[in-house]
């Protein structure tokens, strides 16, 4: 109220803000999942292909993209049955050609490793047909740019890709968007996992890989292949049993010996329920990134954790092997592995960025942490675009900066025993801008933070004590 401009006799009421502008800080773990779908509507018919789309939990999935996974192509069960002189029946279950469409099982993955909200792209329908077609990933990667929520980018099928060179281009695409917007992050599968462990990681590093050593810091690679404990999802009548009865062969459709013989349809029935699907572990990696960043902080390593839902991996990693995976002189580029650890289970056993050789940005979750207090910062100072450039403004955007960052500090997010140990803001005209920088619109804030790292190698060291006494 212009208290000036009074001229009518009464009692008037003005509103005094006291309270300093804070900093509300933005979500950590909103991966963004770009591939094919069963199909692809919202609740009034229209078509959600190439739309991001915002979802909460594996029944808005299935509502808009598809209630069953896609059904897995080429499925037999061999059967022997012998009638007499003794009873006897066995059934051996084989798919010659899992389908490469597994986006349903990937979300299943993720919202079973504790991820929360998140967007899905679908770029197209599943059908029986690859996924080679780059061009539509890249577009769906495209759609991504104009949203500013999503913070992780996943790709479940891109090991599905006809050709290694094709997933890494995307790959290396879904990178460098990370670093133009600098609020979001790549979490990348290896392609080829045929060979031995340094087989496959040297491919992965090499010409035919991710053949890129700019941004890496924006991503980072996990390995091996998890087996799931999900049962399969297929249709009966796309399942053909190979029946031997009393020495006659005959090749009749599953669906159709469910009235004609049901032992046998029961039989093959559960001889497929013991194969169940490898997925690649990025799906994964994005729930547990969520679930780490919601219980214990962006800050905290996604490491030392337990992967749900899976029974093995496809790749038994010997810490030698993972020596080499986790620091390259050459590329430069870590992997991270995911090994079974005796009694404890299926862990996370790596932190690393693809930079692993930059002593700034080597961890996760040193990257993704100020990926969040950057984020967090520019959309809390936008308040503050065409105020006054002077002495005031920056006093308020200083102090709002402060507590933020001294909030952070008491949470454990950053390494110090002061705040002023932990971080310095500095704003101000001689400080951070000169004269010229004021005449040119510019005000310049520098921010300096020493966040947590990882524990990373922990070295214990004993030696023999002499006797005293």
């Amino acid at each position: 109220m212009n208290e000036t401009a009074i001229a009518t006799p009464g009692v008037y009421v003005s509103e005094i803000s006291t309270l300093p502008p804070s900093i509300a800080q933005v979500s950590t773990a909103i991966p963004a999942f770009i591939g094919y779908t069963q199909q692809a509507l919202d609740v009034n018919g229209a078509s959600l292909t190439g739309v991001p789309t915002k979802i909460f939990n594996m029944k808005e999935y299935e509502q808009y993209f598809g209630a069953t996974a896609e059904n897995e192509t080429g499925i037999t069960v061999d059967v022997i049955q012998t009638t007499t002189p003794v009873a006897s029946l066995s059934a051996v279950a084989k798919i010659t050609s899992p389908s490469l469409h597994i986006m349903h099982y990937a979300m299943r993955f993720y919202f079973d490793n504790g991820g929360g909200p998140c967007y899905i792209v679908s770029v197209g329908p599943a059908t029986t047909v690859g996924v080679s077609d780059t061009t539509l990933n890249t577009m769906g990667l495209e759609k991504l740019e104009a949203y500013d929520e999503p913070t992780l980018y996943v790709f479940p099928e891109g090991p599905s890709i006809a050709a290694a060179s094709d997933y890494y281009t995307l790959i290396g695409l879904a990178i460098d968007q990370c670093a133009k917007l600098q609020d979001r992050f790549t979490i990348v599968d290896v392609y080829d996992q045929t060979g031995t462990t340094n087989a496959n990681i040297t491919a992965f590093r090499g010409i035919g890989g991710l053949n890129k050593n700019t941004n890496l810091h924006y991503a980072a690679a996990y390995y091996p292949n998890l087996k799931t404990t999900y049962d399969y999802q297929y249709a009966d009548t796309a399942v053909t049993v190979n029946l031997t009865k009393d020495g006659v062969a005959s090749t009749p459709v599953l669906d159709t010996l469910l009235t004609s013989d049901s032992v046998v349809y029961y039989a093959a029935k559960a001889a497929i329920k013991k194969l169940s699907p490898t997925l690649p572990p990025s799906s994964a990696m994005a729930g547990i990134y969520a679930n780490v960043d919601s219980t214990r902080g962006v800050w905290k390593a996604p490491a030392n954790v337990s992967v749900s839902s899976i029974y093995d991996v496809t790749d038994f990693v010997t810490d030698d092997e993972q020596g080499t995976m986790n620091i390259d002189p050459g590329s430069g580029k870590s992997v991270n592995a995911i090994r079974p650890f005796n009694g404890k289970g299926i862990l996370v056993w790596g932190a690393r960025t693809l930079d692993g050789n930059s002593s700034e940005w080597r961890y996760v979750s040193v990257r993704r942490f100020f990926i969040m207090v950057e984020e967090s910062t520019k959309k809390a100072t936008m308040q503050f675009v065409f105020e006054p450039n002077d002495a005031n403004t920056w006093t308020k955007i200083r102090s709002m900066i402060e507590n933020y960052l001294t909030l952070l500090w008491r949470e454990g997010a950053l390494a110090g025993a002061k705040p002023e140990h932990a971080f310095f803001v500095k704003c101000g005209l001689g400080q951070t801008m000169t004269a010229q920088d004021i005449l040119d619109g510019r005000l310049i804030v520098e921010i300096g933070m020493a966040a947590v790292r990882p524990a990373e190698f922990i070295i214990l060291r004993f030696m023999h004590k002499l006797q005293e006494s």
